[in-house]
């Protein structure tokens, strides 16, 4: 960098580089002029700086890619020997960058370690950062951060970080954000008040009865979202037309409904008042049978909203299905969470001139479309952080004409997901986060606390990884974690590593500090093999920390095989499709594991995240509840109800400015067999409409083929039911990728080599900076392969080569049979125990969903099967819960005879009984 101590210097600077480039020659005249200055650079490989009393700005081209630059200053007549420092010479007005034909398209990714930024630049040209989520010390939001560094780079200023920053040069924002897992994970939410219909307050307390794990012997009560409940006076049941019943009113589902009392909002005013009083200012209103008929929760949201309250979740539109407990808790995360994603976002847009007003901003949701941020919701944002992960590899993996399908890993710093993809995003609807069970459209992601921040500890003879993470503030004083073992073991260099730790920003990961945290968990490991009850050879800090790797390794392919096994798919016929910033140093360990023969490693798998959310769609979904059997004479019906929902995706779209041509829309319909609770979203795109099938397509193939693949059996003698009807509509808008030039020829150039420690000892093993390696470039393993943001491992065996667009496709190689011998391996003894739990993950998601009895299918307690045949499907005829004597109905048989589970609760069921506790089965939602 040039100092420039004067106005003749800076001339003379000018001159000089004016010699190279013509277009500044034509500037030179503006030094004359004593007024505003501005410099356009537009030649490679310079730099240039200005600085009096300190630095007041630099400007630096990259060797490969050309940049545009401009750097304001006050009147240049101020740049002069004996100033004060630079902040007394920037200007304070805002500073742009460059002409107007270019603006900036971010793409951002707040993980729970680090924040990851891609950015389209003008020109076409993209920028990548990591930097941490969390750095009180330096900055206070990370995204804001990022966009700052990426600007300040990009355009050579100074651009301070207690200013909002200038967003004429930004066109949008896409972001992807943990703020709404980590508030249901901490319990950092808004306060909420439940109100629910009368004679139900304690509903979603008692909940399922479900337990998360079945053999605990101290089950933790579940911890309710909610801080107060409110009853709430009105009843609507099904129609049944019993003598004395009411007037029917036909449901959103087409049901008969019968409103036995009317919502009391008099007396529902002074209860909300009470609350407004005590400082609850969040509502989720969760009422009886409101997915098909939603009228009194909207009255309760109108009054509530004239009242003051400031946030109003109605069950019926937070997700209109049938069942209210996971419908009630989804209305109440979405209470709970919301607040708290507005308050984020409203502090986001503060660090912005004119708070974003004219820049897109879409957030990505838990179905993996973008979304707006008047759509962007609690309830669809517990998976807005992975989901951009699934979208960047679904993007760049999967082959259409190859049909092989990808399963996702994405191994961060606090956790690991896994996902898989077909030619078609996976979701499920209903699913449980941090205790809360969210009936929300959600990609299927599978997720272990295994990490690169995962600490590592040894109890009761165990080698135990996670749950408990080192957090986003960690270094670089080391916590005995994945990422330690994996620097003791050489697989990570520290001079390659990121250098953002500490509190300058600026320090690396410390060996020594490695070396020393697991120095002690050896210790302790030894003096386990010593005393123990079966004393056996003691292991090197290597082996030690080599055996910490693979029990990790192993608690990250439970979640692969619960997706792929238990879901009736081969895990070896599917491609390994790895990222994240600790994914590549497992990558070849995990495929083997499972057979796999290939990985797949995009350039950016550090930032695949951020990636795909440059590449996400924006998406509008419609759905409502419905009640039709799949049959040829409801075929017109649903066919007029899957138009009407596509219509109004359609509208939703167009209103944010898609075109029709850029529009598509998919429809779903959600099936069960009769008289079971199983109920299967399936999509007909793959089954052409037949002569007996809605024109929509033969979703009854669909459902029968998937049952089949997913269950090993079907029920043909059973009527199909039509549970939901869905559409969802997708607005093509995700950037086009880079274009990648082919590689020179000649050999791949070795940047160092290091020794890496391998089941055999340590190896000499080549280094590679992914920079350098073009198309076509093999290299055999052992190797490691470095860029900014990750660290690739090629085990010993594998070979990896550079494809077309400059990722890496690794071919795995078979892995050498272990020996398992009598003597006492606690390393052997923490495989096999999560490769037991692999075989019950494997058996219990095909037992639950196939269930009749709700005391499985609902609370999971599959120890308590019954001994005779019994049905208490939906639609059955079912005595109330309690019969007059008493006796416990849970599950009765076909004849109403004597109950099957639990008994002795039958002195339970009387005692209720007497204190008038008993309800209809037919009235309950």
């Amino acid at each position: 960098m040039s100092l420039l101590s004067s106005y003749e210097g800076l001339r003379q600077e000018i001159q000089r580089l004016a010699q190279e480039n013509e277009e500044l020659r034509r500037l030179v005249q503006l030094i004359q002029e004593n007024q505003e200055l501005k410099l356009v650079l537009r030649n490679r490989g310079s730099s240039l700086g200005f600085c009096s009393s300190g630095l007041l700005a630099e400007m630096a081209t990259s060797p490969r890619l050309p940049r545009r630059r401009t750097i304001k200053f006050k009147d240049a007549e101020r740049v002069l020997p004996g100033l004060p420092a630079e902040e007394s010479l920037l200007d304070s007005s805002p500073v742009t960058m460059g002409g107007p034909e270019g603006r900036f398209h971010f793409a951002i990714d707040r993980g729970g370690t680090f924040t990851d930024v891609f950015a389209q630049c003008p020109g076409g040209h993209v920028r990548v950062l990591k930097l941490l989520s969390e750095d009180p010390a330096n900055y206070a939001d990370a995204p804001t951060e990022g966009i700052r560094r990426i600007l300040e780079q990009e355009g050579g200023m100074l651009l301070p970080r207690d200013r909002p920053l200038d967003t004429s040069r930004i066109a949008s924002i896409r972001m992807g954000t943990t703020v709404a897992t980590n508030a249901l994970l901490e319990r950092r939410g808004e306060r909420v008040a439940l109100l629910v219909t009368r004679g139900f307050r304690d509903l979603l307390h008692v909940g399922t009865q479900a337990r998360e794990d079945l053999f605990d012997l101290a089950v933790p009560m579940p911890e309710m979202l909610y801080e107060e409940v409110l009853e709430v006076d009105e009843r609507v049941v099904l129609y049944r037309g019993e003598p004395g019943a009411g007037t029917p009113v036909k449901g959103r589902t087409g049901d008969l409904l019968e409103v036995q009392q009317p919502v009391d909002l008099g007396a529902l005013r002074g209860k909300l008042e009470g609350l407004l009083s005590r400082g609850i200012r969040s509502l989720a209103v969760v009422l009886m049978h409101s997915y098909t008929w939603a009228q009194h929760e909207q009255q309760v949201g109108t009054l509530a909203r004239e009242l003051g309250f400031t946030h109003v979740s109605l069950s019926s539109e937070a997700m209109p299905m049938v069942r209210i407990v996971p419908r009630g808790h989804t209305a109440c995360a979405d209470a709970y969470l919301t607040p708290t994603i507005q308050r984020y976002v409203q502090g986001f847009r503060c660090g912005f001139q004119g708070q974003l007003k004219d820049v897109q901003v879409l957030f990505m949701r838990s179905d993996g479309g973008l979304a707006p941020l008047d759509s962007f919701s609690g309830s669809r944002a517990v998976l807005s952080g992975p989901a951009g992960g699934v979208v960047g590899y679904s993007a760049t993996t999967y082959r259409v004409e190859g049909g092989q399908p990808v399963i996702g890993f994405d191994m961060g710093g606090t956790s690991t997901d896994v996902s898989r993809y077909a030619g078609e995003f996976e979701h499920v609807f209903e699913a449980s986060t941090a205790g809360v069970t969210l009936q929300a459209p959600q990609l299927d992601i599978n997720t272990v606390a295994a990490g690169g921040g995962s600490r590592l500890f040894f109890r009761s003879g165990l080698f135990v990884v996670g749950p408990e993470s080192a957090g986003a503030h960690p270094g670089p004083a080391c916590y005995r974690k994945v990422t330690d073992a994996n620097l003791v073991l050489g697989r990570l260099l520290p001079a390659s590593f990121p250098c953002i730790f500490g509190p300058g920003e600026d320090q690396p990961l410390s060996p020594e500090a490695s070396r020393k945290a697991l120095e002690a968990v050896a210790t302790e490991v030894n003096s386990f093999l010593t005393n123990g009850p079966c004393p056996a050879s003691l292991l090197s800090l290597e082996e030690v920390a080599i055996g910490f790797v693979r029990v990790a390794n192993e608690a990250m392919c439970r979640p692969i095989r619960a997706l792929t096994q238990a879901r009736g798919h081969d895990p070896s016929a599917h491609v390994l499709a790895c990222f994240g910033g600790a994914g590549g140093q497992h990558a070849c360990a995990i495929a083997r594991a499972l057979g796999m023969d290939t990985v797949h490693i995009h350039r950016h798998s550090g930032l695949l995240s951020a990636l795909g959310l440059a590449l996400a769609d924006v998406v509008h979904e419609a759905q409502e509840p419905c009640s039709l059997s799949y049959a040829p004479e409801t075929f017109v019906q649903l066919d007029q109800r899957l138009s009407r929902l596509e219509e109004q995706c359609v509208d939703a779209l167009r209103a944010q400015g898609f075109p029709r041509s850029q529009i598509s829309t998919e429809s779903f319909l959600h099936l069960r067999y009769q008289g079971t609770d199983c109920a299967l979203m399936v999509s007909a795109h793959q089954h052409p409409a037949t002569a007996r099938s809605p024109r929509a397509g033969d979703f009854g193939a669909a459902f029968v083929e998937r049952y089949m693949r997913e269950f090993g059996f079907i029920i043909p003698e059973r009527p199909v039911v039509v549970d939901d009807v869905r559409v969802r509509g997708t607005g093509h808008s995700g950037l086009c990728l880079e274009n990648v030039p082919k590689a020179q020829s000649g050999p791949p150039r070795v940047d160092k080599m290091t020794q890496c420690f391998f089941e055999g000892g340590y190896q000499e093993t080549p280094v590679y900076l992914l920079g350098e390696l073009g198309y076509g470039h093999k290299l055999q393993g052992p190797c490691l392969i470095i860029d900014s943001n990750s660290t690739i491992l090629v085990e010993p065996g594998c070979q990896a080569e550079v494809t077309e667009m400059g990722d890496i496709r690794i071919s795995v190689g078979a892995e050498a049979p272990s020996v398992v011998g009598a003597q006492l391996d606690p390393i052997h003894l923490s495989v096999f125990s999560h490769r037991f739990m692999s075989i019950a993950g494997e058996w219990l998601p095909l037992f639950h969903p196939t269930a009749r009895l709700p005391v499985i299918s609902d609370r999971g307690a599959w120890q308590g099967v019954p001994e005779r045949k019994c049905d208490l499907g939906k639609g059955q005829k079912q005595n109330p819960c309690w019969d007059r004597a008493g006796s416990v109905a849970l599950a009765l048989a076909l004849d109403g005879t004597a109950p099957l589970h639990l008994p002795a609760v039958g002195r339970v069921g009387a005692f209720l009984y007497q204190h008038h506790v008993v309800w209809d089965c037919h009235s309950v939602d």
